[in-house]
Formats: C-alpha cells, sequence, structure tokens
C-alpha cells in the first residue's frame, strides 16, 4: 500500500528545484541542506581530510572534471585508479559475467595493473546449508558468496575493488566486507541487459503497470 502524502517526510528526492549548485533560487521549505546541523555538517566534512577520504574525494572530482561526457565508466575507473595510486585491483565478478570480467582483466593488466577476480560461487557452499530454501536451487545449488569474495580480495591486499554484476543484496554483503574501496562496474539486471536505469526511464510508459504495487 502507497504511503499518504501527509506520511512522507521529504527530502533530496523530493526537490524539483536543484539549487545545490547555482544557489540563485529559493530552497523548498523540507530542504535538508538548510536543516543541517552546522557542527554536523562541520565534522563530516572534516572527515574529507583524512588519507584515504581526501585522496578519494579529490581524484574523483578531478577525474569528472578532465573527462566529464568524455571516457565510459570503465575508462574512468582506471584514470581513477591512477591518480589514487592504486597497483593491485580486485574483481568481485557475477560467474555470469566471467567472460566480461576476464576481458576487464585483460584491459586492466594492460594499463599495467596487477588484477586479482573471486567468482560468487567460490567454496560451492550448498544454499540449503546456510537457511536457504531449497526451492532456490532452481538457480543453481550452490550460495552466492560474497563475502567470501571480500575476504580473499581482503587477503590479497587489493587497492581497489570493482563489482561486476552481484546480486541484489549479493553486492551490499560485498561492500560491507570490503576492507578496499570499492566501485561497480556493472550493476546485474538479466532482463534489461543490466541496464538497470531503463526501468526508471520507462516508468510512466511501458514499465508502468510492471513497477505498480
Amino acid at each position: 500500500m502507497a504511503l499518504k502524502s501527509d506520511d512522507i517526510k521529504r527530502s533530496c528526492i523530493d526537490c524539483a528545484v536543484t539549487n545545490c549548485n547555482p544557489m540563485d533560487k529559493t530552497y523548498p521549505p523540507f530542504c535538508p541542506s538548510q536543516a543541517l546541523d552546522p557542527a554536523f555538517l562541520e565534522d563530516v566534512v572534516k572527515l574529507y581530510e583524512e588519507e584515504e577520504n581526501n585522496r578519494c574525494a579529490v581524484n574523483a572530482a578531478c577525474v569528472e572534471s578532465d573527462y566529464y561526457c568524455e571516457k565510459t565508466r570503465l575508462e574512468e575507473i582506471i584514470e581513477f585508479a591512477k591518480r589514487i595510486g592504486a597497483k593491485k585491483i580486485g574483481i568481485a565478478t557475477c560467474v555470469g559475467l566471467i567472460r566480461e570480467s576476464s576481458t576487464l582483466a585483460r584491459i586492466l593488466r594492460n594499463h599495467g595493473f596487477e588484477v586479482f577476480g573471486v567468482g560468487c560461487k567460490i567454496g560451492t557452499v550448498r544454499k540449503v546449508a546456510i537457511g536457504i530454501p531449497e526451492y532456490c536451487e532452481n538457480t543453481g545449488v550452490n550460495i552466492c558468496n560474497p563475502i567470501l569474495q571480500a575476504k580473499l580480495l581482503n587477503e590479497e591486499k587489493t587497492d581497489l575493488n570493482i563489482v561486476v554484476g552481484l546480486c541484489v543484496g549479493h553486492d551490499s554483503l560485498f561492500y560491507k566486507y570490503s576492507e578496499a574501496l570499492t566501485t561497480t562496474l556493472v550493476a546485474k539486471d538479466r532482463v534489461l541487459g543490466h541496464n538497470p536505469v531503463a526501468a526508471l526511464y520507462n516508468a510512466e510508459t511501458y514499465y508502468k503497470k510492471k513497477l505498480e504495487p
């Protein structure tokens, strides 16, 4: 059941003004920026002074500025990795995209990176062994093991990890346990050819009924 309008706490996703950059318009009354405690904001900004956070934030912004609408996401990842001084890159891949990940590894190695990849079915643990209902074996008897993927890449001491097509939720666990910075190259969507934003573009047309509760 959809929430009633009066029950919704409004936030950035309800803003039609997007005055964050130009700052030349009137902010909506619910604007989170305007309601921020200055001390809280100051504490957060200080976190960008930490070495890894600063290196990541500065180089991410520079890559965006230098190659805005020019480079593909893959090219941007390569450039970002170089700028943060990454030497070893981990790939956490769905086994269904192992060919794509092999191509990715070849490209990264050609750019001078050491690469180590781990497929999601690593360890071959039965689904029922961790409490997954037996009927879920219709898509394979073994679990996707994102925690083990992260742990193995942690052991390899990767400088940057790349997620390639991990399932919804499995990617969440990988991010949770990865010690290295992680970025996503492929977000899995088998129905839309791994282009999940297409559902949003068609939310008011072809996919409207499909996405309605």
